[in-house]
């Protein structure tokens, strides 16, 4: 039995919370803290009703790191679980290391001044956290997260060589606003908006955002939709810790009313993440345009549809040429029902509640240091996605209905 630092009380800490609070006998305490403190009254408020089990709740700012040391030492946590904006990641690893515990996050760090996705802000800790005596586990939401779990067991279980990835994010929902983002808009808008890269050739080759798309079928009849390759960090831990991959790639679907919108937001200025001068006062247009969007954490009460993510993977088995989709598919609104959060917020809460059991029980991260979801043993993190709310199902393509990335029949 341990105690738990939550940080973040948006939409992705909502579900860890009521995740962790679903397991007593693994997460003995736990603490939500976040700006705003009424936020996470309003979360412990639902788990208490839903599970009758207490939260505590605290005000922190997690880019003050003495602030951050200053709460761990009350808290006294066995790990912090770090949901709060990736540009906080690096703070909160410095709190962690000052304070001797624990470390784990749903996405890489982010400088806030720059859409740059990059592991090697947070690689560069190995060496601290090894002295220290303390594990960082980095990534552990959806994708990144059981997108690099799903590959690891694939390569396991199913590869002696693996060759080729394509990770691929169908959100089949419908969430009735003229425009809204599923998770953080500041953070999403940063991602879709940046230059694309995927590896091939040894190294990452840069296209356009959002220039290269196809057309993708879903299994069990999810839909068919639109997706664009963009960049995403999983690619890089991936192509790091499988050096046999010869071309990873990530897609993401998108609707034409999104990118209407997208493509408006962007040609008037409201995507820059630089500072403009506005009635004397320093604002960024990003910043501000997430505060008149629609917050992804409210979404779920009116979400319809399913999402689906996986993997489609190929390489050689025995000499010959496999290939594999290994996917779950999560309908919005029984994460709402369960929960009280839509689908989006529900796939990244669930991983980050089983990296964070796996880590406790001492099956993952097992010495001090910095890793990633690849490095560990994929299966019991496969196990604990049957149990506890997102089922995967793994089929077997033809070489050439992967090339094409035709998973139904």
């Amino acid at each position: 039995m341990s105690t738990v630092l939550i940080i973040g009380a948006g939409g992705v800490g909502s579900v860890v919370t009521h995740k962790c609070a679903e397991l007593p006998t693994t997460f003995s305490e736990i603490t939500l803290a976040s700006r705003t403190v009424s936020k996470c009254d309003a979360i412990a408020a639902s788990v208490s009703q839903r599970y009758g089990v207490h939260i505590n709740t605290a005000k922190i700012d997690a880019d003050n790191v003495s602030e951050t040391v200053e709460l761990i030492k009350q808290v006294e946590p066995s790990l912090v679980i770090n949901v709060a904006l990736p540009y906080q990641d690096l703070p909160v690893m410095d709190a962690c290391l000052e304070a001797g515990v624990h470390y784990l996050d749903t996405a890489n760090y982010e400088p806030p001044n720059e859409a740059k996705f990059e592991y090697h802000w947070q690689w560069a800790y190995q060496e601290r956290f090894e002295k220290a005596g303390i594990k960082a586990l980095l990534g552990s939401g959806f994708d990144p997260g059981v997108t690099n779990v799903f590959t690891a067991w694939a390569l396991k279980h199913h590869f002696d060589e693996m060759h080729y990835l394509d990770i691929v994010d169908i959100n089949g929902g419908d969430h009735g606003q003229a425009f809204a983002t599923n998770f953080n808009p500041e953070i999403n808008l940063r991602e879709v908006t940046a230059p694309c890269r995927h590896w091939e050739d040894g190294d990452f080759q840069e296209t356009d955002a959002m220039s290269v798309s196809k057309q993708f079928t879903c299994p069990e009849q999810v839909g068919t939709y639109s997706i664009y390759r963009m960049y995403h960090e999983e690619m890089e831990s991936l192509t790091k810790h499988i050096p046999t991959i010869k071309r990873a790639q990530f897609w993401m679907s998108f609707s034409e009313n999104y990118l209407k919108h997208l493509e408006v937001l962007q040609n008037v200025g409201m995507t820059r993440i630089d500072e403009v001068e506005y009635n004397g006062q320093k604002i960024v247009p990003l910043q501000f345009l997430k505060a008149v969007l629609p917050n992804p954490g409210e979404l779920g009460k009116t979400t319809t549809g399913r999402t689906c993510i996986g993997c489609i993977i190929r390489g050689i088995k025995d000499g010959k040429e496999k290939a594999v989709y290994i996917y779950n598919i999560c309908d919005h609104e029984k994460c709402f029902a369960e929960v009280g959060s839509q689908g989006v917020s529900f796939t990244t809460g669930v991983p980050a509640m089983i990296g964070a059991k796996l880590l406790l029980e001492g099956k993952w991260a097992t010495s001090a240091g910095v890793w990633n979801m690849e490095q560990n043993d994929p299966d019991p993190f496969m196990d604990d996605l049957n149990k506890y709310g997102l089922p995967w199902t793994c089929v077997e393509l033809s070489p050439e209905a992967a090339k094409s990335l035709s998973v139904t029949t």
